[in-house]
């Protein structure tokens, strides 16, 4: 039985909670990825996440400039975390009950990777 361990994808890639938009934006382009995670300044655990969406909808959309605005302003929290051992079908249940499409897996506190709704159609019926 498959479990996230096997779909998920790693590394993750990261943003404090401080950056701009503007940041986001660059480190999303640049990675070629449609979320990060978000640490908190003084903390290196998941705070929240970011995603393309977030950034279209809450900053593009209405004409702010992603240079003046923080990840902190427009990330969603609390992050929903998906636990190492869940399997595919417990996965996809937490992201359908939750009504997003990416989490964060976490194993004894520690970031290991995020999985998507991409990574449980591509991988988990392959």
């Amino acid at each position: 039985m498959l479990t996230v361990k096997d779909i998920m994808t790693k590394p993750v890639v990261v943003i404090r909670s401080s950056a701009t938009v503007e940041n986001a934006m660059l480190l999303m382009r640049a990675k070629r990825v449609r979320s990060l995670i978000v640490e908190e300044e003084y903390d290196s655990g998941p705070y929240g996440i970011v995603t393309e969406k977030d950034v279209v909808f809450k900053v593009i959309a209405p004409g702010d400039n992603p240079a003046f605005v923080r990840v902190s302003d427009i990330m969603r929290q609390p992050c929903i975390r998906v636990p190492l051992a869940s399997t595919v079908q417990e996965t996809a249940q937490i992201l359908a009950d939750s009504g997003i499409h990416r989490a964060p897996v976490i194993e004894n506190g520690e970031l290991l990777g995020i999985v998507s709704v991409t990574d449980i159609l591509r991988k988990a019926h392959t």
